[in-house]
């Protein structure tokens, strides 16, 4: 566990390489995009995710740490399947997008998240549909989701 010093000097380093990551992701989402299913752009993603995920578990970061967790299982499944583009490549980025902002909401001084879990849940659940029709309907995401909000992943 970190101590308050070590703790203030590690969150402005991760939200740094958080968001390097993030730029990393959205290249890799946008080589998917004009080259659907290029294993090469799927594998940057879960190796991205997954990479996150442990920096933000070493921060214990347990909500951003999950939320990439999760992400990363779902493109696991879809990669094999050739399922990572159209409706997926646009569940993903909405989930990437919700992403920025929670590292955006991290308070500096505790390292708490304060969210509403409801809107992740509905995301990633879209991306899991999008993967795997069989998953059943999308819940309706609240009026606030990302894309009505404008947020983007920069």
């Amino acid at each position: 566990m970190l101590n308050d010093t070590q703790w203030s000097c590690a969150l402005p380093d991760f939200l740094v390489d958080a968001q390097a990551m993030l730029n990393k992701l959205q290249e890799c989402l946008n080589h998917l995009e004009l080259i659907c299913n290029d294993q090469d752009a799927a594998d940057c993603l879960v190796s991205t995710l997954e990479s996150l995920s442990q920096r933000a578990q070493g921060l214990a970061l347990n909500e951003v740490a999950a939320f990439c967790q999760q992400l990363q299982q779902l493109l696991g499944v879809a990669r094999p399947r050739n399922r990572l583009a159209g409706p997926t490549l646009k569940a993903l980025n909405e989930c990437l997008t919700l992403l920025a902002w929670q590292l955006e909401l991290i308070d500096p001084r505790t390292g708490q998240l304060s969210l509403d879990s409801d809107e992740q849940a509905a995301l990633v659940h879209a991306l899991a549909v999008s993967i795997d029709p069989e998953q059943g309907p999308a819940p309706h995401l609240p009026t606030h989701t990302a894309q009505q909000t404008g947020r983007q992943v920069i």
